[in-house]
């Protein structure tokens, strides 16, 4: 069953507390970018090692199952390092569009192992963490720009990033998302 692609603008969060998550993004204190990151790929794989069966089913029509999740959250860290290093090393670099929902298809997410996604997952997610702890004064105002026109500073794209993988937490197990 396919999912409806989800075109919403997200970039709301930055600017006020999501509804469905609880997560208020621009109190997030730029020092706890990073710890934050590093907890959240902790508490991924610690979903990755459940029920196989639970998590591959997919709860309703309009959800991934948390192996899908799982393997978009690893996909997460992985853009958003790029465009982090993007970000510290070129002026105000336009990012290239990702289109999440053909990702989920081309990479069968749901076909994926959930052993292997859990050890990719954790090896994104302490990347980008390390790169955001090298991030170091007026560097966290550098900008960039998605290609819908969005524009993010270093430290924006931080917490936008945190509110998309808190979130995705909360969809597949509200009990150990942080808001």
């Amino acid at each position: 069953m396919a999912i409806v692609a989800d075109e919403k603008d997200w970039t709301w969060v930055l600017e006020r507390r999501c509804p469905e998550c609880g997560f208020v993004a621009s109190e997030v204190p730029r020092a706890e970018i990073a710890p934050m990151t590093r907890a959240n790929a902790r508490a991924w794989a610690g979903i990755l090692g459940g029920d196989p069966e639970w998590l591959r089913r997919r709860p309703r029509p309009d959800r991934w199952s948390p192996l899908e999740y799982s393997c978009h959250v690893r996909d997460v860290f992985g853009v958003m390092g790029e465009r982090l290093q993007l970000m510290v090393t070129l002026d105000n670099p336009l990012f290239q569009n990702w289109d999440q929902d053909s990702t989920a298809v081309e990479s069968r997410y749901e076909e994926q192992d959930p052993a292997v996604v859990a050890v990719e997952l954790t090896a994104a997610g302490e990347r980008l963490a390390a790169d955001l702890d090298g991030v170091e004064g007026a560097a966290w105002q550098r900008p960039g720009v998605r290609s819908n026109g969005a524009h993010f500073t270093v430290e924006t794209l931080g917490r936008y990033m945190l509110h998309d993988v808190v979130h995705h937490l909360f969809d597949v197990a509200p009990e150990t998302a942080t808001p």
